[in-house]
């Protein structure tokens, strides 16, 4: 199995090398210059400090040499937490949160609350302009109830999970607003019904809609792990997506990893340049990634 990889201790870099690493990145900041990148964040990056502290700067740097960052962020370990202090355990159905009324009084709370203003306040720490919504704000992510189809059961034989919901739609001029004022919105994947009704929605499935939305050059999904590995835990990157269809297929991709999957095989044949899934317990992932010539991770792309 891969073991987590090495961060570089770039305080005991020489100078010659950091000069060589930042003309590196030179040719990349031209490409993206004024390109909109979505980041989906969560895993290890939101729990441990200094990931998180890693994040934020990240984030920062890439606003201010042109891009415009757009942050969707999880947050299924202080969710989890949560349940846990009231007496309750979470539960999935293909990777999706069953999501009671209670469970979605905490899920609100959590996401729209305790996580986004957290990664907000980090973010304005480092010099950034983070402005903290959920979809419910301007009513930008319209959602309807998601019935999910058991698995290897007949076509129309769901189970229903409750306040989950299927995105109908995203109206990105709030989104636009706030990048001509150099804002970096950070988004709790929250929406909401034609009756008013919150509903729960999976991250990466937010993340990967609102790349195709906004037209972004790149979707960047942080998870728990170097990409996607084959069966034997080798790394796979310049994935097609029917290379994708096949892992998918024959069990290499299975479980909580669908959503994520799916989200970036939708953005990848709707436009998206090219998503990026990346190991976000690397310190810096987001600039290795988009700044060198070094990935961490697997990339999808559109051809």
């Amino acid at each position: 199995m891969p073991t987590d990889p090495t961060p570089i201790d770039t305080r005991s870099t020489a100078p010659a090398l950091k000069a060589e690493i930042l003309a590196e990145a030179l040719p990349y900041i031209k490409r993206f210059f004024d390109k909109t990148i979505v980041i989906k964040y969560g895993g290890n990056a939101m729990t441990d400090p200094r990931l998180k502290d890693c994040f934020a700067r990240d984030v920062v740097l890439l606003k201010l040499v042109g891009m415009n960052p757009v942050v969707v962020h999880g947050g299924g370990p202080q969710i989890e937490s949560l349940l846990g202090r009231v007496g309750k355990k979470g539960e999935f159905v293909e990777g999706m949160r069953v999501t009671d009324a209670e469970t979605m009084e905490i899920v609100e709370m959590v996401l729209g609350g305790q996580v986004n203003k957290e990664i907000v306040n980090l973010i304005n720490q480092h010099g950034g302009k983070a402005v903290g919504l959920t979809g419910k704000d301007a009513s930008f992510i319209r959602a309807k109830k998601l019935m999910m189809q058991k698995k290897d059961a007949p076509l129309g034989d769901v189970v229903d999970i409750g306040q989950v919901g299927q995105i109908t739609a995203i109206d990105p001029s709030l989104i636009a607003f706030l990048d001509q004022g150099d804002f970096i919105p950070v988004i709790a994947p929250i929406g909401v019904g034609t009756d008013g009704e919150t509903y729960n929605i999976n991250a990466d499935v937010v993340a990967g809609k609102l790349a195709e939305i906004l037209k972004a050059e790149k979707l960047v999904l942080l998870t728990n792990t170097p990409g996607v590995l084959d069966k034997s835990g080798k790394l796979l990157t310049g994935l097609t997506p029917r290379d994708i269809d096949a892992l998918v297929e024959n069990g290499t991709l299975s479980g909580g990893m669908l959503p994520k999957i799916g989200s970036a095989l939708d953005a990848a044949r709707s436009g998206v340049k090219s998503v990026h899934i990346i190991d976000g317990r690397v310190e810096h992932c987001l600039l290795l990634e988009i700044l060198t010539d070094h990935g961490v991770g697997t990339m999808i792309k559109s051809m």
